[in-house]
């Protein structure tokens, strides 16, 4: 990485249904981040938080489709503050490092990284987050954050969700082991590239996130990386609020970010969503995500 890291806080928990997650900002910051990065020889600038609406006093149904996605207004409101720090980031030619709160911020994280250009993108996640309003069991957005980047079902109309930028021939989701019903039907509709856990076990973690890497920038002007701490088997990251057994293992995530690291010139964002400190044991999930992220920009053993 040869640009400056910048770290963008975004405390975000209104797209998920477990409280906690509005924490993670500074759990991974109290982890060491700045200091993983430095260390592995990395310029860092912290920009602090981006304001977040608190969900007291609010009705999570009250906006757009009828409670079926919850807090949509404020969900908007958060995401668009999100593109433009990413946009701001990005001109002063800095790589904006995003640190979630819940997933439901990759909306405005990739509409602030492609900004009308081409990117690709790799969604480390142990879910599809390919919901949309129709197909959602729960009404969270954090559930429907890759459908509505994709402009699914009524996100397409949504200027503020949908890139139309990203084309999902050049998405690719590793590690999905859970998904609703809906959604999986969806993902086998789509042009995306869906890597299961089980593709990962007979093939390696090198081998597909190699191959990832090559149909996200395959055509594309850049490359957003999104990872949520859930993709990691919870033994190794307990401080998510969607735990699903079956993941990777600590040395298969670093090495998977290892290699996103080899297409540093590529990469224009890179975001670490769902760490709950309420659910952790000794911060260690937020710890995990500190090291991931250095070794995503460069960090290496020798």
């Amino acid at each position: 990485m040869d640009r400056p890291v910048r770290v963008i806080g975004v405390p975000m928990d209104l797209g998920a249904d477990r409280r906690g997650v509005d924490m993670g900002p500074s759990a991974i910051r109290y982890a060491g981040l700045v200091e993983q990065l430095e260390g592995a020889g990395i310029e860092c600038v912290d920009w602090g938080d981006l304001e977040v609406p608190r969900p007291e006093g609010r009705d999570p149904d009250a906006s757009w489709a009828d409670g079926r996605a919850k807090y949509l207004d404020e969900v908007e409101a958060v995401c668009r503050r999100v593109a433009d720090a990413i946009a701001q980031t990005r001109a002063h030619d800095q790589m904006p490092l995003v640190l979630g709160g819940d997933h439901s911020i990759a909306v405005g994280t990739t509409a602030g990284a492609a900004d009308g250009e081409d990117l690709g993108i790799l969604w480390f996640d142990a879910h599809g987050d390919f919901n949309t309003p129709e197909t959602t069991p729960s009404g969270n957005v954090h559930g429907m954050s890759l459908a509505a980047v994709l402009g699914l079902g009524p996100f397409e109309e949504l200027d503020w969700a949908h890139t139309p930028a990203v084309d999902p021939a050049n998405v690719a989701l590793i590690g999905v082991r859970a998904l609703d019903p809906g959604e999986r039907e969806a993902i086998r509709e789509s042009e995306v590239t869906a890597y299961t856990m089980s593709d990962l076990d007979e093939r390696g973690v090198t081998t597909v996130v190699d191959e990832a890497i090559e149909r996200a920038t395959d055509g594309t002007d850049g490359l957003h990386v999104s990872l949520d701490m859930d993709w990691l088997d919870p033994t190794e990251a307990p401080g998510v609020g969607t735990p699903v057994r079956g993941g990777v293992a600590y040395r298969e995530a670093h090495v998977a970010m290892e290699h996103v690291a080899h297409h540093a010139d590529d990469l224009r964002s890179l975001e670490l969503v769902e760490v709950n400190p309420i659910l952790d044991h000794h911060n260690e999930t937020a710890e995990l995500a500190c090291e991931l992220a250095a070794s995503a920009v460069g960090k290496r053993i020798l």
